[in-house]
């Protein structure tokens, strides 16, 4: 149930994030989610795409610090209140959210969230226990 994302570790320096995109997308690489953390020499990229284990390796050939890490997929009620419901679960057991971002699609009537966390496959279990629905890397990997 875990997904892998991609960190491009990237200088902040023009043209830098295009030369990302369009290297994943000569390659066929389609990315599904992103996120983009800043300081004043360099950004964190974090990437969701169809093919991870590709898109590492590409980037890496391409001269991109690049590194990989386990994430989970939840799907939230899209109303006020859905994402604290999730939140709150991992809060009673005492598991940290290291980041979380926005999914760029939606399923109907569902938020998508993708979650760094302290224990992953603890959260994973809570999570579902609880009854939030928690996405399998193919079901997001095909969004």
């Amino acid at each position: 149930m875990l997904v892998k994302q991609i960190s491009v570790f990237l200088e902040n320096k023009s043209g830098r994030l295009a030369e990302v995109t369009k290297t994943l997308g000569d390659h066929g690489i389609d990315i599904s989610a992103l996120s983009i953390a800043d300081t004043t020499d360099f950004g964190i990229l974090r990437l969701i795409v169809n093919k991870p284990e590709e898109a590492e390796k590409v980037l890496k050939e391409n001269g991109f610090t690049v590194s990989c890490a386990d994430v989970i997929a939840i799907a939230v009620a899209d109303e006020p209140g859905g994402l604290a419901v999730a939140l709150e679960v991992l809060a009673r057991e005492s598991i940290s959210i290291e980041y979380l971002y926005a999914f760029v699609g939606k399923a109907e009537k569902e938020a998508l969230v993708l979650l760094r966390v302290e224990e992953p496959e603890k959260a994973v279990d809570v999570l579902t226990a609880s009854g939030i629905k928690v996405l399998s890397a193919d079901e997001v990997y095909n969004l």
